[in-house]
Formats: structure tokens, C-alpha cells, sequence
């Protein structure tokens, strides 16, 4: 069985969306990032994946995959007959790779970390006066389309819904993009996007509380 270790509401959010848009089932090992502890047995995130991040998803030989773009595609390759990303060598795969890295990079890496983790208002301040050009980006490429790659769910709708999610929680208001908006209305109405959310929300709540 694959074995996914996650935070409750980070980036690993949408490997456990694609999971179970998928119907692969898999066992959840929570971890703190800020104390690198997997929180079932106290041992030690970094014996597990050196970088200290999620998701982390071992494989059932045992291998251990890093990085959201790559941990979602091989998700998808799993059941290819769902369509959760194209077929190697179709164009459409490199769109979806293209989007998998913009989420990434620019609204993950850009923007989101540095909101959640620094504290010092002149290290936020570049990266809030550019996120408003970053969502302008698939505001508009969505603004004819239900889903950014072709015409299905993938896994970089998995990636683009839980970015969506934190940019709410990061004090951006994602109405200001009605595509957007729009877009998330539909990605939460989907019956397993919903369940995982709603998992991780309540797991969020237990540990805030």
C-alpha cells in the first residue's frame, strides 16, 4: 500500500486529493513541520525524506518520491484510464507540467511560503505586490475553460484548488478573479475533492484548537 506523509492543509493537500480522485488507498502519517516529528511515533521526518518536507509518498517497494509535481503525476500514471494527466509524449502532458510548475513556483514558492513562514513585513512585501499579476495568469486562461488541462480533472486542478485554498487563508481574496472564484466553487463541488478538504480542515481544527 502507498504511504503518504502530509500536514494538514500544506501542499500535500493535493496529493491527497489525487489519491482519492483516483480511489487508491493509502495510509496517512501525519508529520509537524515545524518539529520534523511524525506525530504517530515521535520518530524523526528527516530519516524519512532529508529535505523535511511534504508530501513524501513511499511507493510499495518501498522508494520514497518528493515534490508535488512529481509525487501527483505518478499518482495519475497509476490509473491511467482516468485521465488524471495526459498520456507521456501528448502535448497535453506538458501543459499539465507547465501548470504543475507556475503553481509551484509562483503562487507556492512566491508567494505562499514566504507568507506562512516569514515574519518581517519587508520580506512580504515583494511578493504581495506581485501575486496579483501571478493570479491574473490562470484567471484568464480559465476564463473559458472548467479545467486547465483539456477538458477533464487532473492533477493540477488537485494543485491549483488546495494554492486557491491558502491564498484564502493568506488574506487574498480570490473573488477579486471571478474565474477563480468560480473555478474553486466547482473543484469543491467534486465528492472526493470535498471529503479530502474536509478531512484536513477538521484535522486542522483538532490541532488548533
Amino acid at each position: 500500500m502507498l504511504q503518504l506523509y502530509f500536514w494538514p492543509m500544506a501542499c500535500s493537500l493535493a496529493s491527497r486529493i489525487a489519491l482519492m480522485e483516483a480511489g487508491i488507498d493509502a495510509r496517512y502519517h501525519m508529520v509537524d513541520l515545524w518539529t520534523k516529528k511524525v506525530l504517530e511515533d515521535d520518530d524523526d521526518f528527516r530519516a524519512v525524506a532529508p529535505k523535511g518536507a511534504v508530501p513524501v509518498l513511499v511507493l510499495e517497494n518501498g522508494e520514497r518520491l518528493t515534490e508535488s509535481a512529481a509525487v501527483l503525476q505518478y499518482i495519475a500514471d497509476l490509473k491511467p484510464e482516468l485521465g488524471l494527466a495526459p498520456p507521456a509524449g501528448h502535448p497535453d502532458r506538458y501543459r499539465l507540467q507547465e501548470w504543475l510548475s507556475f503553481i509551484g513556483t509562483e503562487i507556492h514558492k512566491g508567494f505562499l511560503f514566504p507568507t506562512f513562514w516569514y515574519k518581517d513585513e519587508a520580506s512580504l512585501a515583494k511578493p504581495r505586490a506581485r501575486i496579483g499579476q501571478t493570479l491574473s495568469v490562470p484567471s484568464a486562461h480559465l476564463a473559458d475553460r472548467e479545467f486547465l488541462v483539456g477538458d477533464r480533472f487532473t492533477v493540477a486542478d488537485a494543485h491549483l484548488t488546495w494554492a486557491l485554498l491558502l491564498l484564502r487563508a493568506a488574506d487574498v481574496d480570490v473573488a477579486q478573479w471571478p474565474p477563480l472564484a468560480a473555478y474553486l466553487t466547482r473543484m469543491q463541488a467534486r465528492p472526493q475533492v470535498k471529503a479530502a478538504i474536509g478531512t484536513e480542515m477538521q484535522m486542522w481544527k483538532n490541532i488548533t484548537a
